[in-house]
């Protein structure tokens, strides 16, 4: 409480130390921003009119200390066009003299439950920010550098549409979530939207919702994506993708910010920052009629091309020791570094799966090494060589060429032991895909290894969708999970 009449402050203080509240009262404004200095309250009652510095220039202070703090403004009756103006310099509300004390306990809590409202959403906008910033792009590279900097920009500039370019892997995905969360936008929704996962008959009330009763099944109004993300980021990742009878309707949002529910009369306009991503060559595909000219250039403001991993080569090492340190909390093991064997194949693999490959390598790894440091073989693999050494076993049992290989030998081959009584150049394929293709080779594999070796590629190949891997096998769901947890890849 600040105030040059002791009766006021004394009143004031009363009432609020009933409710449980803790007050301090000061008579001048100098001793006020002096004790805000060492410590800041949560609320401030504030008079006008003060000796020395006046009250207007005390928020002010007070405000640059601490732009949360609350800040009631007390005026006498001819004060109160100075106290609206104190508000447009951020006071929360203001109370004229003579004061009635309950509604001044009420403006006190009200004032208090804005402030511990504001420091929660300034709390998980810090957390935001720890967990999906820019600190999760790593690499020393000036081409790295330059990305991370332009990107930086643009998360200040928060409503310019931005396209991200750039090969599978390299950290769009993560660009795209550190531009949202360090953006003024950071407490409203991030909205990801996979756009060769939309289908043209369900677009409409995905996207832009439905009202009641607009189709059979409509029994309630339902909000669409775009509803749902305002204030926030929508990200269109793979953009390029997108079938070109869609193209036109998300041309029309992306220009007016505006759609209909499906079934609606009414234009919803909504403020969002679009961030669209794709592994194409957009120019390219504008050229040969697979995406719209005008959707291109209403996507290309912002242009930022990712580099490929393998063009950033001093980002290599930094980034396995980074997944390495990230990956042994996560898998609960203490390896301590990789071997130098290791190292070099690292530097020298040409990652055509980029980041979200050499992520995948470490942490299958970590999963199925042993040792205080991790090797990964065969390495000759890593630094493209050819291995002398038949079948080499992996962390995830065989490598993935020489499984390949064996799942891949020919009918007909010197070797005299078949899969199954039926095997032979006109076994049928039970199993589907090019099972009559596969035979056993010469010098045998171990079932299990192989297995183990397929399950890898297939989730890999899809993503980690474990649905789609198990198709891939001709396995359901669930077998495919037995299968995981008998291999120690689920708990």
């Amino acid at each position: 409480m600040v105030d040059d009449e002791r009766m006021i402050r004394w009143s004031i203080q009363q009432a609020l130390s009933k409710d449980g509240h803790y007050v301090t009262a000061v008579e001048t404004g100098e001793e006020a921003v002096a004790q805000a200095s060492d410590e800041m309250p949560d609320l401030v009652f504030l008079d006008i009119t003060l000796p020395g510095i006046d009250g207007v220039e005390v928020l002010r202070r007070l405000k640059a200390i601490e732009p949360s703090v609350a800040v009631v403004m007390v005026t006498a009756t001819d004060d109160v066009k100075t106290a609206v103006e104190a508000m447009r310099l951020g006071a929360y509300d203001y109370v004229s003299k003579p004061f009635d004390l309950d509604r001044l306990r009420v403006i006190a809590q009200n004032a208090l439950d804005r402030h511990e409202l504001r420091q929660e959403v300034e709390f998980n906008r810090k957390e935001s920010v720890k967990r999906y910033g820019f600190h999760r792009i790593v690499g020393p590279s000036r081409s790295l550098a330059d990305v991370v900097e332009i990107a930086r920009k643009v998360a200040k500039s928060d409503a310019a549409t931005v396209l991200l370019q750039g090969e599978s892997g390299t950290g769009k995905d993560l660009l795209a979530q550190a531009i949202h969360y360090e953006s003024r936008r950071a407490n409203r929704p991030f909205i990801p939207i996979n756009c060769t996962a939309l289908p043209t008959e369900l677009l409409e009330s995905e996207l832009m919702g439905h009202e009641k009763g607009a189709f059979t099944d409509a029994k309630a109004v339902k909000k669409g994506l775009f509803e749902v993300a305002d204030g926030g980021t929508i990200y269109l990742d793979e953009i390029g993708d997108m079938k070109v009878d869609l193209q036109s309707k998300m041309l029309r949002f992306i220009e007016t910010k505006t759609f209909k529910r499906v079934g609606g009369h009414r234009d919803i306009e909504v403020d969002v920052r679009i961030i669209a991503a794709t592994n194409r060559d957009l120019q390219a595909a504008v050229r040969s009629g697979a995406f719209r000219e005008d959707l291109f250039y209403r996507l290309n403001v912002i242009p930022i091309e990712m580099p490929p991993l393998r063009d950033r080569r001093e980002d290599i090492l930094p980034l396995a020791e980074h997944f390495l340190a990230l990956l042994n909390e996560d898998v609960k093991r203490k390896v301590h570094g990789f071997t130098p064997e290791t190292l070099s194949a690292l530097r020298d693999y040409d990652w055509p799966g980029n980041v979200r490959e050499m992520r995948n390598l470490i942490e299958r790894a970590l999963i199925l090494g042993e040792g205080e440091y991790l090797e990964i073989w065969p390495l000759s693999r890593l630094a493209g060589r050819q291995s002398s050494r038949g079948p080499a076993m992996t962390e995830g049992g065989m490598d993935r060429d020489a499984a390949g290989t064996a799942a891949r030998a020919t009918v007909g081959a010197t070797d005299t032991d078949t899969v199954g009584a039926g095997a032979g150049p006109h076994a049928g394929a039970a199993g589907g895909g090019d099972a009559a293709a596969f035979t056993l080779p010469a010098r045998g594999v171990v079932l299990e290894e192989v297995e183990k070796t397929f399950i890898i590629q297939a989730l890999e190949a899809q993503g980690g969708n474990q649905t789609r891997a198990a198709q891939m096998l001709g396995l359901t769901r669930d077998a495919l999970r037995y299968r995981m947890k008998k291999f120690g890849f689920l708990e």
